[in-house]
């Protein structure tokens, strides 16, 4: 029998179903379960205006019954900001790990940004301290904002700082984020910023250091999103060498993420400088903040694990 039209639930859909604390705690379960994730295919492509990116991300629970595949495929092309187009756009299908039919697509760019946000405020819930309340984001571009609600939902988060290199820019979040419960302005001076926030995300696609670890307060929570590529980092050595280091995925940030490969060349850190990743974290395997005034930096490239999590919560709220 033919199948009919395959379901898609675009990005306004998804922001209707999903919500941060429901999401952290599926993709905590996720972390603690059994979900193959083979590493992601990651294809360079040569673009007059600089490279590009394909990725494919697939995964698949192992359940006897009930069980689920998805992949999603991504691509990043840096070029299409000064065309006013965003630079990452992707799709994600969902099957059914039964039969291998597909359920339905979903808006893999909106998935994105729900999963990715909400990876780092699991990692805050261990990494940052409870009285975090000061929040700086670096980066002013689509992922912001939901890094900026995802943080408030696990920690009591009363003031976020915005600091992008294009002030419009951040002025536009700032205004996106007024209704918000807490309080979102505009950082003049990135060293000052960074010396007063409790919490550093940085979410730029910067392939040179954004700003200094010599500039983070005992007790600061770094939280590295933005660069993907093993040539490219946010932060500086300063920053890893003074920070108890923990990843989303060790197989995944050590090949990929230039702020861990390019000191682990110079022979600044080793791979055991790296305390544990998520599934450790999630699973009671490792410790995550012990004191206070101790460092913390989280660095996530990104794992098909959380795209299949977050795919699945979509999925069962909408059904």
């Amino acid at each position: 029998m033919p199948r009919g039209p395959l379901p898609f639930i675009a990005a306004d859909e998804i922001d209707a179903l999903l919500d941060f604390p429901s999401l952290i705690e599926a993709l905590r379960d996720a972390f603690r379960a059994d979900i193959e994730t083979p590493l992601r295919h990651h294809h360079a492509i040569a673009r007059e205006e600089g490279e590009a990116a394909l990725l494919l991300m697939p995964a698949w629970t192992k359940e006897k019954e009930a069980s689920f595949l998805g992949t999603k495929v991504v691509t990043v092309y840096p070029g299409n900001l000064a065309k006013g187009v965003g630079s990452v756009a992707g799709t994600y299908l969902l099957m059914s790990g039964d039969t291998g039919e597909p359920l339905v697509a979903i808006d893999g760019h909106r998935l994105t940004l729900w999963r990715t946000a909400a990876a780092s405020a699991l990692a805050a819930e261990y990494l940052a301290r409870e009285d975090a309340s000061h929040l700086l984001l670096i980066g002013a571009g689509a992922l912001a904002p939901y890094l900026a609600r995802a943080h408030a939902a696990v920690r009591p988060i009363k003031k976020v700082s915005i600091w992008n290199r294009t002030r419009q820019r951040a002025e536009a979040l700032a205004e996106e984020l007024s209704g918000e419960a807490f309080k979102a302005e505009i950082a003049g001076d990135l060293g000052q910023a960074v010396r007063d926030a409790d919490i550093v995300t940085c979410i730029t696609l910067s392939k040179m250091p954004v700003f200094s670890g010599d500039w983070l307060k005992a007790g600061a929570h770094a939280d590295l999103v933005g660069a993907f590529r093993p040539n490219a980092r946010e932060a500086d050595d300063a920053a890893i060498m003074r920070s108890r280091i923990y990843v989303d995925t060790r197989r995944g940030a050590l090949k990929e993420a230039g702020d861990l490969v390019i000191p682990m060349a110079a022979g600044i850190i080793k791979e055991s400088d790296v305390v544990a990743d998520l599934f450790d974290l999630c699973r009671g395997q490792a410790k995550g903040r012990e004191t206070r005034d101790e460092i913390t930096l989280f660095k996530s490239v990104g794992n098909a694990l959380e795209d299949l999590a977050a795919a699945i919560k979509v999925w069962k709220k909408r059904a």
